[in-house]
Formats: structure tokens, C-alpha cells, sequence
């Protein structure tokens, strides 16, 4: 040997650790050119490895550190006792080296005067026939890339000898080399052996490869990878960093240390992008670390100088790549191993529906394609400008109200994003919404019966289910825009949380679709906690954690945006108004809390006129409910099926929002002119549709065997709910739905010219009602908005902002003071005096004796009667609004940058990509599938297993061969 070898072995404490390192201790002795001294680093207590047999005779020290030394810095600890010019041989307490292993490894540096290291061949200590590790390399931009590693030994890089680094693992460094090329501590406990591979190249050396010298070694080793993503995605990065800072010009140094925190900025949204949310919080905990080591990266430079004789030019021959890098990385685009479901959206007909339900649509709402916007029930026109809709989806000044500044309903942010889609109009994008209700509820369904079968007609039908719904039609009808959003939401995320713990995609889209769903929706919070629970339950006791987690993500955007409406609500101590509808509040025609509103509710109508067959056919209305009796007992038979586990599931989603919308209808939060207004039972009843529904199609795919009942039974409930549905269609035409055409402005059209100006004045609008008292509201701008309610008023039961209804009341009263000079200085502009047809003699009183006090004051110029009542314009300086104070303005920055980086992170990752859109390929769409059912396949032009043919024997998908990138 060409000189003096002294073995480092760094081990942990422990039973097993000692008996680790008593095997490798054994496999030392047994070389056949043994080392001539050995030290053992132990990381923890060494009582343990002093009771190894035999290892006083074989040891010449044990030195201990604490558990928490890296693999380098123990290393480090052992220095000073090995004697000038030896060789040094880095073991851990796992890596069991062949007989020949040191003879083969020490011959190599003797043939190799230019080699400074040599490293062996790594294989598994269990099957010698598995790489662990041979070579490794390093990308343009730092990152690490293994040569070789988790794949069979097959001789195939036995001929490879140069190569950057190695794993430190098993690797000897020349005697002659500098004291320096040793593992650097800065490093965090990875990369040690690429790291002097890079500095033995500087220094005019190399490493080279010895394949021949075998050494054994386990997964979880001392110095081995974490098992953990996390953990191996820290280390990995942090020595990543601190290698760029340390290889770095002296001049680049600051910049790249000023570019760490933008630096994991860019690459969290890339994780996010590419599905490895667990990737973020290691890099950003790399970079701050990385920020701080000042020290360390100062002495890894001082160490790269001290010997360095070659340039960095020839480090770059034997790095890898972009294109050798996009090669390994690969994960075999094109192969689609494994795919079992293909989506047939137009081969199955799925686009011929959605074509259909779109004529439907424009035939049920033919008026509509006349109205520049829709009013009527809780509809209202929505803000001129895209900027005013996302700043009333702020924590900021409420557009109601007098001094009202707090968090904006989440639904606000919904209506932000649908009016974005027509920003020239967004009132019409409500009207559009209404024209595309059908078809767009039929694609919903459509795709949600994806996760329950693969047949075309059964999807079909589910489509065509949700789109009638009589709870959805009875939200077209009445006006009611959150109910309808929320059951065009509620399919989407039935599609995506299904797959959930399958993906981060899914988990991403899920997540978002959850808060618009709860937006739209709040009193749905309950069911879809409970849901949720339950799932997050299920998986931890099956052991699938990271499914877990990603189920856990899918109400944090929700939680997000809800949290400073929670801390609102909570504060003023009315916790139960979270539950309120989201919009204009109104006391329209829905199922009450007594026994009939309930049975009318379980019957699947959230009113009581039975879906419109009241003012149809009178006292036939009852027998509509027997219309949906096939779609209730084809869900009830899914518990029976082959799928009953599916089936159990969406029985007990149809359970939790019958439960949901029977308590909804008896709780009332909302307040519509001192009217309580009870919660829509409509949202819980969707939720239970989706549950009924899927269910039927499950009972329909499995048990229903021969194709021809199949049909039968498929159109006879399917035409059940058309005709259960035909009211409903016909409303809009024969005058019976409350929807109309809407005005662009709720205010008079002098107020709406007045605040074209720019001039942000408000209108006080008086509403004397029947019982005598009178109702006020303070509207700023042109018009009172649908994205400009909030619960925080809707659902008050005390003065919310400052106290205008002592000015009002005072206003109609004998009460001596200047009325105008008092509006005006809060803002005011104008008085608007409403009044509304069918009022009581004593709402009408009231009414005359306004109109005779306020033309009596001074500083009221009376404009004149319009269609929405008697209007005064204040003849008085108007004062500008009150703003928020900074401390609000920062509180409200602060909530919103917190919101948006929740929402981003969650869009980011639900953004497609290809390898997750391989991945969703390889699985079976269909939810649930038991093991031995049998898979529909499908040839070109024809629907296998369908209603329409005969049954098919199972397909499996054939065989792809792993891919050696892989």
C-alpha cells in the first residue's frame, strides 16, 4: 500500500447501531490488506460500543460527540489523531466493505499519482445486486445529480472511472493530499463526497471510481440521505447553497447572497407548481440559513484557496448537462404505463349533451338574451369596474352603511371572478351565468360521474340529473345567484376531492373549489367539516399519511379566507351569523321549519310550491315528488352493490345535506327590513342531490347487469326528473319566475349621473314599513351592488358603524337642527324616500308625512318622484368620506397578502402539469372500484359495456417497461 491507512467510523448510539457496527468492525478486520489503525466516532453515549466484543483490540480510540454532529464534523473530531501523511478511510457504522474492498481502492490511488480520492461502488446491504450509489455529478446551477443509484447491478458502469464526486461513504482520501480535503462541516450533512471531488479538482487531483470495491450500506445510514422529504429536501438544499456561495467569485458573493430570499420565492412557486408543497418550507429555511452562515462559508473559501491550482474550467467536463439533466429527470413522457380510463368527453357524448342542455337553456330563458342585466329576488346590479368588484372582495370601508369598515364575505371574491369574465359588463356576466346555467350544470355532472362510472350513458345521465335538479331550477326561478354558483360548484368538487389523496393536483383544486363552495354557501360549512373529517380520519387509520395530508389541505384556503369574518362575527358575539347567506338578503318563498316544509324538504324541494307544480297543476302538486321516487330507491340499492363502499359514501353525503338543510331552514340570522329571514334550505338539499345522484348511477353501473334494464331503468328516471323539472323550465316564459328585467341601478338616475363625477357621495334611503317603523339604508356610489353586501350588516342586531338612524328618525320629526348641514358632513348627498306597491295604510301615512317634513327644512332640493320614490338632493358642501385610518389600511394589507399567498400556493397546485396528468391517466377515473369488478374498456367509435351493448370480459392494460431515467 502506498501508505499508511487510518479508518474513521462515525456511528450512532444505540442497541442496533452497536450491533451495525460490530458487523462492520468484523468485515475491517477481514480485509485483506487491513487498515492500521481505526477510529470510532460515536454520536451520543459510546457506552453502548464499548461493550461491542473485541472492539478494544481492533479500536485505537472511541471519541464521542453529540447526537447531533454531522458525519463531517465528526470526521473533523477524529483529525488529530491520525498521523501526518496517512490515508484516510470514512466509514459509518453500516457500511460493510468486501474483503478487497480497502486493497482494491488503496491499489487504485497507487495507479493513479493524479487521483486524490477513490470511491467504491455502494450496494444495498441486503441484495449486493442493487446500486445505492456510484458516482455523482452536479447540474450548471449546483444541483445534485447520482450517476448511478436504486438500480440493478448489471456490470454496465463498471467501465466508468472518472467522475466529479462520490458518496463520502467507503471513500479514500490519498495520504499525500492537503489536511484541507476533508469533509466540510458548512455542508449541513450532504454532498460532503461531491463537495471534494470539486475541491481535489481545484486542487489539480481528481476522484476516480472504483467499482470493483464493494461496500455494503443501508438506506437510513449515518451518513445517508434523510428518509423524511422534508429533511432530505433541507440538507440537499442547504449544501446546495452553501456551495454556491463558496465556489462563488468573490465579487458574485453578494449578489447571490442578496438573491437567497427572491431566489426561494421563485422556486416555492415552482414546488408548488410541480406538486411538492413540502419542498417550501426547506427552502426557505435553507435560504435563511444559508443568509447567516457567514462564518461557515468564509473558512469553505479560505479552505478551496489554501491548495487551489486549477481553474474552474475543469470542473465543467464533467458536469451534467441541461440536456443530460432533462434526460435523467425524465419520467417517461409518452409511455402512459398503466392507463386504464380515458376521459371520452366527445366520443362518449358528453359534448353532444352539454350542446343539448344549451338549447334547453336558451329556450327556458329565452327574455334573457334581451336584458343588460337581471334583477328581482336577490340579484342586484354588480359594480361598473373590475377594480371596484375585487375592491369590495377586500378587508377595508364597507360600500354599505356609515363608518362600516371590516372583512368583506368571502362571496364577494366569487363574484369578483365572474364578473372579471365579462369585464366590460360585469352585470352581464349574471345574465350569461342564467343563459349557461343548464349547460354548464350538465358538464359539471357530466364529469362527476367520471368518479362513478366509466359508461357514457350512465354519465350522461348524471349530467342531466344535476342540470334539473329541482333545487337548482328553484334558484334559477326565484333569483338567488349564490345558490345557483354553488351547484355549479358542487360537481367540480365532488371530481377533484374524490382523488384528493391520490395527488397534489387534485388536493389543490379541491382546496380552492371548497372555498368558493363555502363562499357561496356558508351554512354547507358544518356538512363538508363533517365529510371532511371523516375522510382525514380514514386515512390516518389506514396508514396513508401523505393522503391524509393532502386531504387536510382542502379546507385551509378556506380557512384562510373565512378567518377575519370568523374573528368579526366572534368579537361582536354572534358566531351563529357565519351561517348567514352570502348577497342581498330577501324574504322569498322557501320550505319552513314545521312538518310539512320538512317533508317537502326531504321530497328534494326547498320551496313550497313542489318545484312550480303548485301554480302548474294545483293540488296535483304532491305527486311530483313520486317523479323523483326512481332516483331515491336506485340510491338506496348502491349500499347492496359490489361498490358498497362508494355507495356508503355518497348515502352518507345524501344524509349529512338532507340533516343540513332540515336544521339551515329553522335558523334565521338574516334581516330584510326587521324581517328575519330564514337560512335557504336549497344549498343542503344540492349537497344531498349530489349524493342521491351518485349513488343511483353506482347502483345502476353494478348491479343493474343486463344493458337492455339498464336503459329501461335509465330513461324511466331520467324522464322521472325531466317532467319533475318542466315547471321549472317554463317558468321564465309564462310570467311565473320572480327573476326580471333588472335596472343598471337601484338608485335614481340623477344619483347615478351624480357619482359619474367621481364624486363619492352617499344616499340615504328611507323605507317606512308597515308595522311603523322606519327603514334605513346608507348606499355610497351610483348603485346599491351585489358584491357590495355583507353579512356584517345583514345580520347585525346592533348599530353597526356610526348611528345614522337617530338622523333619520330625527329628519321626519319636529326636531329644530340643520338636517342638511348634519347629512352633509357625514358624506351625504342625497335622501331617497322609498316606497313600495302593496304598502298598509299605515306605511302610506308615513310616507305623506316624510315628504311634508323634509320639504319643509331648509337645504333639501327636492328632485322629484322616480321610480324607486320620492328624491332630495342636499343643497350643502358635501364632505368627502371618511377613510380608514392607517392602522386600518395596514391591518387590511397585511389580510390580504395573507389570503393571496394561501389562494396562489393553492392554484399553483392545482395547475396541471405532464407528469400529473400522466399520473391521473394511469389510474382508473372511477372512485371506489372494488378489486375484482371488472374494467369498461372502450374502442375506437364504440362505448364497451355501455346501455346500448353487450356486456365485455375485463381488459388489462398492457404492460410498459420501467424506464432506466426512472
Amino acid at each position: 500500500m502506498p501508505s499508511r491507512v487510518h479508518a474513521i467510523v462515525v456511528a450512532r448510539t444505540g442497541d442496533s447501531a452497536a450491533a451495525q457496527l460490530g458487523r462492520t468492525l468484523e468485515a475491517i478486520s477481514r480485509q485483506s490488506t487491513p487498515p492500521d489503525a481505526i477510529t470510532v466516532v460515536v454520536l451520543g453515549s459510546g457506552a453502548q460500543v464499548r461493550a461491542v466484543d473485541g472492539i478494544g483490540r481492533s479500536v485505537e480510540a472511541i471519541v464521542e460527540a453529540r447526537a447531533t454532529t454531522t458525519f463531517a464534523e465528526a470526521v473533523q473530531l477524529a483529525q488529530p489523531r491520525i498521523a501526518d501523511g496517512s490515508s484516510v478511510w470514512m466509514l459509518t457504522q453500516d457500511s460493510v466493505p468486501e474483503p478487497g474492498a480497502l486493497q482494491l481502492l488503496a491499489g487504485s490511488l497507487e495507479r493513479s499519482p493524479s487521483a486524490a480520492l477513490a470511491a467504491p461502488k455502494l450496494v444495498r446491504h441486503d441484495d449486493d445486486r442493487e446500486i445505492v450509489s456510484m458516482g455523482v455529478s452536479m447540474s450548471r446551477f449546483g444541483r445534485t445529480v447520482q450517476l448511478a443509484a436504486d438500480e440493478l447491478d448489471q456490470g454496465q458502469h463498471d467501465a466508468v472511472e472518472d467522475a466529479l464526486g462520490a458518496d463520502v461513504r467507503g471513500m479514500l482520501i490519498r495520504g499525500a493530499a492537503p489536511v484541507v480535503l476533508r469533509p466540510d462541516t458548512g455542508l449541513g450533512g450532504a454532498d460532503e463526497g461531491l463537495d471534494l471531488g470539486v475541491r481535489a479538482r481545484l486542487g489539480g487531483g481528481r476522484a476516480v471510481l472504483v467499482p470493483k470495491a464493494r461496500i455494503g450500506v443501508r438506506p437510513d445510514g449515518v451518513a445517508a440521505a434523510p428518509q423524511r422529504d422534508a429533511a432530505r429536501a433541507w440538507v440537499s438544499r442547504r449544501a446546495q447553497l452553501h456551495r454556491r456561495l463558496a465556489y462563488a467569485p468573490a465579487f458574485v458573493v453578494p449578489l447571490h447572497w442578496l438573491t437567497l430570499l427572491p431566489l426561494a420565492l421563485w422556486r416555492s412557486i415552482v414546488h408548488l407548481i410541480a406538486k411538492r408543497p413540502g419542498a417550501v418550507a426547506p427552502e426557505w429555511g435553507a435560504a435563511l440559513a444559508s443568509m447567516v452562515s457567514i462564518g461557515a462559508i468564509a473558512r469553505s473559501r479560505r479552505a478551496i484557496s489554501s491548495f487551489r491550482t486549477a481553474s474552474w474550467s475543469s470542473i465543467a467536463p464533467l458536469r451534467i448537462s441541461r440536456t443530460q439533466l432533462r434526460h435523467r429527470l425524465d419520467d417517461g413522457h409518452g409511455t402512459e404505463r398503466g392507463a386504464v380510463s380515458e376521459l371520452r368527453f366527445f366520443s362518449g357524448g358528453g359534448a353532444w349533451a352539454v350542446l343539448a342542455a344549451l338549447a334547453v337553456g336558451i329556450a327556458a330563458f329565452f327574455p334573457l338574451l334581451a336584458w343588460p342585466s337581471i334583477g328581482g329576488g336577490e340579484l342586484l346590479p354588480m359594480r361598473q369596474e373590475v377594480a371596484d368588484l375585487w375592491a369590495d372582495a377586500a378587508w377595508g370601508m364597507r360600500e354599505l352603511g356609515l363608518g362600516v369598515v371590516g372583512p368583506a364575505d368571502p362571496f364577494a371574491a366569487v363574484l369578483a371572478v365572474l364578473g372579471t369574465l365579462w369585464p366590460g359588463a360585469p352585470s352581464f356576466a349574471v345574465v350569461l351565468l342564467w343563459l349557461g346555467a343548464l349547460p354548464l350544470a350538465v358538464l359539471g355532472g357530466w364529469f362527476a360521474a367520471t368518479r362513478v362510472t366509466e359508461r357514457a350513458g350512465l354519465r350522461i345521465l348524471g349530467g342531466v340529473l344535476w342540470a334539473l335538479a329541482p333545487t337548482f331550477l328553484a334558484a334559477l326561478v326565484q333569483g338567488r345567484p349564490a345558490a345557483v354558483l354553488l351547484h355549479l360548484l358542487l360537481p367540480w368538487l365532488f371530481h377533484s376531492a374524490a382523488v384528493a389523496h391520490r395527488s397534489w393536483g387534485a388536493a389543490g383544486a379541491a382546496s380552492l373549489l371548497a372555498a368558493a363552495s363555502l363562499a357561496c354557501a356558508p351554512s354547507l360549512a358544518p356538512a363538508l367539516a363533517t365529510l371532511w373529517a371523516l375522510t382525514l380520519i380514514l386515512m390516518l387509520s389506514t396508514g396513508r399519511l401523505r393522503g391524509a395530508v393532502r386531504v387536510f389541505w382542502l379546507l385551509v384556503p378556506a380557512a384562510a379566507m373565512f378567518a377575519p369574518l370568523v374573528f368579526a362575527q366572534v368579537h361582536r358575539g354572534s358566531p351563529w351569523a357565519l351561517l348567514a347567506d352570502p348577497g342581498a338578503v330577501e324574504p322569498l318563498a322557501q320550505a319552513t321549519a314545521d312538518a310539512i316544509g320538512r317533508l317537502s324538504i326531504a321530497q328534494g324541494f326547498p320551496a313550497p310550491d313542489q318545484g312550480g307544480w303548485d301554480w302548474l297543476l294545483g293540488g296535483f302538486a304532491p305527486l311530483a315528488a313520486v317523479l323523483l321516487a326512481p332516483v331515491a330507491v336506485l340510491a338506496l340499492v348502491s349500499a347492496l352493490s359490489p361498490r358498497w363502499r362508494a355507495g356508503f359514501a355518497l348515502l352518507i353525503t345524501t344524509m349529512t345535506g338532507l340533516i343540513t338543510a332540515m336544521l339551515a331552514v329553522g335558523v334565521a340570522v338574516s334581516f330584510a327590513d326587521g324581517e328575519a329571514v330564514a337560512i335557504w334550505p336549497g344549498t343542503g338539499i344540492s349537497l344531498a342531490w349530489l349524493g342521491a345522484s351518485g349513488a343511483a348511477l353506482v347502483t345502476l353501473d353494478t348491479v343493474v347487469a343486463r344493458p337492455a334494464l339498464r336503459s329501461v331503468t335509465a330513461l324511466v328516471t331520467g324522464a322521472g326528473v325531466l317532467a319533475c323539472a318542466l315547471p321549472g323550465l317554463l317558468a321564465v316564459n309564462v310570467g311565473e319566475a320572480q327573476i326580471r328585467n333588472g335596472a343598471t341601478s337601484t338608485l335614481p338616475a340623477l344619483v347615478a349621473a351624480h357619482a359619474a363625477d367621481d364624486i363619492d357621495s352617499g344616499t340615504l334611503v328611507m323605507t317606512p314599513l308597515d308595522d311603523g317603523s322606519l327603514g334605513t339604508q346608507l348606499v355610497w356610489g351610483p348603485s346599491a351592488t351585489l358584491g357590495a353586501q355583507t353579512t356584517l350588516l345583514s345580520t347585525a342586531t346592533s348599530m353597526q358603524g356610526d348611528d345614522l338612524a337617530t338622523d333619520a328618525v330625527d329628519l321626519l320629526s319636529a326636531r329644530d337642527f340643520d338636517a342638511a348641514a348634519a347629512l352633509a358632513d357625514r358624506g351625504i348627498g342625497f335622501v331617497l324616500l322609498s316606497s313600495t306597491p302593496g304598502q298598509s295604510d299605515r306605511a302610506r301615512s308615513m310616507v305623506d308625512a316624510a315628504i311634508t317634513a323634509i320639504d319643509q327644512r331648509a337645504g333639501f332640493v327636492k328632485a322629484g318622484e322616480t321610480p324607486n320614490g320620492m328624491l332630495w338632493q342636499i343643497d350643502a358642501p358635501i364632505a368627502a368620506r371618511a377613510e380608514p385610518s392607517d392602522a386600518q389600511h395596514t391591518v387590511g394589507r397585511l389580510i390580504g397578502l395573507a389570503q393571496i399567498v394561501v389562494v396562489l400556493a393553492a392554484l399553483l397546485l392545482a395547475i396541471p402539469t405532464r407528469a400529473s396528468r400522466r399520473e391521473a391517466r394511469a389510474r382508473s377515473r372511477v372512485v371506489g372500484r372494488s378489486s375484482d369488478e371488472p374494467i369498461v374498456p372502450a374502442r375506437r367509435g364504440v362505448e364497451h359495456g355501455d346501455a346500448t351493448t353487450g356486456p365485455v370480459q375485463s381488459v388489462s392494460p398492457p404492460a410498459q417497461p420501467e424506464e432506466e431515467s426512472r
